[in-house]
Order: structure tokens, then C-alpha cells, then sequence
């Protein structure tokens, strides 16, 4: 299994959860059979936690006005977690304080992902870790997963990369500043299905429990 020496994980989780009714970070994973209460266990913050741990040498979680919930699934599992002082101000403002927080633990590259998307298998995990490794010799900044012409996360970065999202406006957004660097990321096909990568709604949580039929067209 790889591990990047100074890779660490990130998981965006600051997020008011506004359209789901209840703090994403906390839900079951995966979600119980529809009709069935779900048991104590896993959360898709503590499924993501452990799905990075493997591959980074530690994992930071950034936390909003949830944080009090997050410091406990985040200590329970090894991870660290530090808080964004103003949630309200966006998803990148906690990417930006995120990688600050990388960067003071002497770590040089993230693989960044936001807490409502759930965890890819080991091997779409091994395979990008694998191709971030070489990617440097390319003059690759950023590496992210494709399948189907989707795109999902986690999003791995290298320091280079990093610097431009610091640098960037708070009302930019870590998409704008690949764009802008777009001859400097990296595609890679992975086995997982994206096409259903974020949980935004009950909706989109209940699609993902086992056993649930798809859509009829």
C-alpha cells in the first residue's frame, strides 16, 4: 500500500449542512436500509478518516461551528482537527485554513476532500497516490480522479499548488485556481463510480444505503 512521506490527508467538514437538516459529518456510513434505524458506528467523517489514514503520514479535519462533534470522531481516530473562525465565509476559506494547518505540521502535500463525499475504494486511492508520486517529475501540481469524464476528490496537491490556493481571494474557489493552472494537473482514471460523489440532500443520502433501487427514468 503507498504512503506519500509528507502526504497528509484533509477533510473539509466546516460546512452548516443547511440542505441535508443535520451535520453531514455525523451521518452512519454507509447509510442503513431505508426502513431500519441505524446502529453506533462508523460516520462519513470516521469512514474518511480511515480510508486516508493508510496513505498519508497524518490526517487534519477542519471543523466550523460543528466542532465540538468533529474533535470527538476526529480524536477517536487518530486525526487532528483545527477550526475555521468563520465557517459562513465558505468552503475555500476552509481549504485555506486547512493547508495552513498542513504546512505547520511539516507536511508538503495534501489529498483534500469534502466530508460529504464518500471515501474511494483502497485501490482508486492506491492508484492516484501512485501517480502523484511520479507526478512531480512532470511538472504535475495536482492530481484528481476521473472516471466516465467525471471528476471527483480527493484532490492531491503538491506544495506548488498549495501556495496558488493561499494566494488566491477568499471568494475564489479551489476549482477557478485549477483552471488557472490547468497545464499543471493530472487526470487519473479510477475504478469508482463519480457520479454520485457529493451528499447534498436526505435525498442523496438515502440513495447511497444498500439495496436501494436507482432511479426510474
Amino acid at each position: 500500500m503507498t504512503s506519500a512521506v509528507n502526504l497528509c490527508g484533509l477533510i473539509l467538514a466546516a460546512g452548516e449542512s443547511s440542505r441535508m437538516g443535520s451535520d453531514k459529518a455525523q451521518l452512519p456510513w454507509p447509510p442503513p436500509p431505508c426502513g431500519t434505524t441505524p446502529l453506533p458506528g462508523q460516520t462519513l467523517l470516521s469512514a474518511a478518516i480511515l480510508a486516508l489514514e493508510p496513505f498519508t503520514r497524518l490526517v487534519v479535519v477542519v471543523a466550523g461551528n460543528n466542532a465540538h462533534d468533529v474533535g470527538i470522531t476526529a480524536g477517536a481516530c487518530g486525526a487532528y482537527m483545527v477550526r475555521n473562525p468563520n465557517p459562513e465565509r465558505g468552503q475555500f476559506s476552509s481549504l485555506q485554513v486547512g493547508l495552513r494547518e498542513v504546512l505547520s505540521r511539516g507536511c508538503d502535500s495534501a489529498m483534500i476532500t469534502p466530508v460529504d463525499c464518500p471515501p474511494l475504494s483502497a485501490a482508486s486511492l492506491e492508484r492516484l497516490c501512485d501517480s502523484f508520486q511520479s507526478a512531480d517529475a512532470q511538472g504535475v501540481w495536482a492530481v484528481v480522479p476521473e472516471n466516465n469524464s467525471k471528476h471527483g476528490h480527493p484532490l492531491l496537491v503538491s506544495r506548488e499548488m498549495i501556495a496558488h490556493f493561499l494566494d488566491a481571494p477568499i471568494s475564489s474557489n479551489a476549482r477557478e485556481v485549477l483552471h488557472a493552472h490547468a497545464d499543471r494537473v493530472a487526470y487519473i482514471s479510477v475504478p469508482d463510480s463519480l457520479e454520485k460523489s457529493g451528499l447534498n440532500t436526505p435525498e442523496d443520502y438515502r440513495a447511497r444505503a444498500p439495496g436501494t433501487p436507482p432511479p426510474s427514468l
